[in-house]
């Protein structure tokens, strides 16, 4: 039998349109698997691959070079 937490969270989530509730489930799958033994460079590596094309192409390509300019405004060198 369904405890009253989890009939709340089932009823929650019958309401939340299907992306969303792909978001709780990934959530909820990184919350029951154990502890990652992902390096840090892993786990960046991971999280970038989420990021899409269309962001990665705003990214500035000079940022090491103007990071005064994006970061404080400076003018570009």
């Amino acid at each position: 039998m369904a405890t009253k937490i989890e009939q709340e969270l089932i009823e929650k989530l019958r309401i939340l349109p299907p992306e969303q509730q792909q978001a709780v489930l990934e959530i909820v799958e990184r919350m029951v698997q154990p502890a990652s033994k992902m390096t840090i460079l892993e786990k960046i590596s991971e999280r970038s691959k989420q990021v899409p094309d269309e962001v990665w192409e705003r990214v500035p390509t000079d940022g090491a070079e103007q990071h005064d300019h994006y970061l404080y405004g400076a003018p570009k060198k």
